[in-house]
This record gives C-alpha cells, sequence and structure tokens, in this order.
C-alpha cells in the first residue's frame, strides 16, 4: 500500500501534517502552522521535494540518534523524522520519504 498524509489540528489550534508509509507508522513530521492552508501548502513542498536527494539534511542527535530533515529550496525544513537506531535505518526513512512522499492521498483528521 502507498503511503499518504495525514492533517491534524494541535490542541492550540495549530495544525501540522505527517507522512505514513505504506505500513502506517510515521516517516516525516511538519512543523506547526497557524492555518490548515499552510499545513497543506507543506504537504505539497514534501510532494515537489521528496524525490530530490538533496534536499535530505542527514543529523545526529546530541544523544547520538540519527535523524534527518527534508528542506525546501530555499532552506527551510519541511518536516523531521523520527530518530533512529542507525545510520542505516535512517537512510532506509529517506527512501521511504522518497518513495511515499509524492502521494496524493490526503487524510483530514481535523473535520
Amino acid at each position: 500500500m502507498a503511503g499518504w498524509f495525514e492533517v491534524s489540528q494541535a490542541k492550540d489550534g495549530q495544525y501540522r501534517f505527517v507522512l505514513k508509509a505504506g505500513n502506517g507508522e510515521p516517516v516525516l513530521t511538519s512543523e506547526l502552522y497557524k492555518t490548515k492552508a499552510s499545513a497543506l501548502n507543506g504537504i505539497a513542498s514534501v510532494q515537489k521535494n521528496s524525490p530530490d536527494d538533496a534536499r535530505y539534511e542527514r543529523l545526529v542527535s546530541k544523544a547520538d540518534k540519527p535523524y534527518f530533515n527534508l528542506k525546501a529550496a530555499n532552506h527551510q525544513i519541511i518536516g523531521t523524522s523520527q530518530f533512529y537506531a542507525s545510520e542505516q535505518s535512517r537512510d532506509k526513512g529517506i527512501e521511504s520519504v522518497k518513495n511515499n512522499g509524492v502521494s496524493e492521498t490526503i487524510k483530514d483528521l481535523t473535520v
């Protein structure tokens, strides 16, 4: 099964999206947006930028856990991954975003 995006609303009224892989696991989470339209624009940015390997910033946390950011052409962070146990599993996460990030399926959990 292909991946999909979920748009949800936080308790403070802001919006975020999560890209989920075909198995339902989250692979990329956005920042908080003030409007749903902005979150949907963020999804469009993932759809556009996710296939491009140059858009991924491969990082390691202070706790020595690998993770990544997906960035737009203007270097703004579009989304951040979870923490991974190894660089190899992080790289598999990036491949998952490349494969699933072009999905046009958006599940609106705000209604």
